[in-house]
């Protein structure tokens, strides 16, 4: 069986005992996350997709660890004006590990 949620805005593929890397959650270390929207279900040939979501359906995940994302760098500049800018940034993640889906 497997879901299609919805977090943060995006959307993942998840089945049971699988882990997920999503954009950074609030929730503690530790902590249960149920906050997920099933927007589709299947379960073999037995496929149902929610307008917009699957009534009764349910993800239950615990959030693993908060961690930051691959550097990602950003160079900028103008020709012939010595203007030159190298910038970086890394993306906050929270790794979800998936405990169950119900539907």
């Amino acid at each position: 069986m497997f879901a299609i949620i919805r977090v943060g805005g995006k959307q993942y593929r998840v089945q049971d005992g699988t882990q997920v890397l999503v954009d950074r959650l609030s929730n503690e270390e530790g902590a249960a996350f149920e906050g997920a929207e099933v927007l589709m279900l299947a379960d073999g040939d037995n496929v149902t997709v929610g307008a917009p979501l699957v009534e009764g359906a349910t993800v239950a995940a615990t959030v693993v660890r908060h961690s930051k994302g691959k550097k990602i760098r950003v160079f900028k500049y103008k020709a012939k004006k010595n203007y030159r800018r190298r910038i970086g940034a890394r993306a906050h993640q929270t790794l979800l590990r998936i405990d169950s889906i119900t539907a």
